[in-house]
């Protein structure tokens, strides 16, 4: 079964794929449509976000879609950068400039404070269903970056589980616990039923 994966982003494309990968689904990158609109990311929620970009990818392609929308919820500055995460230091940030601005903003701050949770929000579009599913894990903000693994805030985030960050793990260790390990675990679950 072939399923467009929404992003044009390689890092989130290569790590969906590989949790997709070991199932009767033939993950297809959305940069192999080239007709396929961009998408503005208007919701307020990442479910909303989700949705928007599976359900173009669908129309576009004639094919189901899936996308993902994550956010990085950091307590001590009232969620954010929450559904702005990939554009918290502007729309052509990149995953450093984001980094460094969440880092001066929790400046001065203990790291006991520096509660935060990663929440990822899976959503298929096929025809006119559609189906969310969501991953979460909870974690804190490091005082510095940590390890070259991974990507976006991944260098400057521990989870409950480990004592390294998700940098310093290696993508096995990460996907033992990750909010979009989670979510797309749940989705590969209902895909098979409703595919079977």
């Amino acid at each position: 079964m072939q399923i467009v994966i929404a992003t044009r982003n390689e890092d989130k494309f290569r790590e969906i794929s590989e949790i997709l990968g070991d199932s009767s689904v033939e993950a297809l990158p959305l940069t192999d449509f080239k007709d396929a609109p961009e998408v503005d990311e208007t919701g307020e929620t990442l479910e909303e976000n989700a949705l928007l970009k599976a359900k173009s990818a669908s129309k576009a392609t004639g094919l189901p879609a899936i996308a993902d929308d994550t956010g990085l919820f950091v307590d001590a500055i009232d969620g954010e950068p929450g559904v702005r995460s990939s554009r918290f230091a502007g729309e052509n940030a990149t995953y450093e400039d984001n980094r460094n601005l969440l880092l001066s903003k929790l400046e001065g701050i203990p790291e006991e404070s520096r509660t935060a949770k990663f929440v990822c929000i899976a959503a298929l579009v096929d025809g006119a269903n559609s189906i969310s599913t969501k991953g979460e894990v909870k974690g804190i903000i490091t005082i510095t970056s940590r390890g070259s693994n991974g990507f976006g805030y991944d260098p400057i985030f521990q989870s409950e589980h480990s004592e390294k960050t998700f940098g310093e793990l290696s993508a096995d260790e990460k996907r033992a616990f990750s909010h979009r390990e989670k979510a797309f675990s749940e989705m590969l679950r209902i895909l098979k039923e409703m595919y079977a």
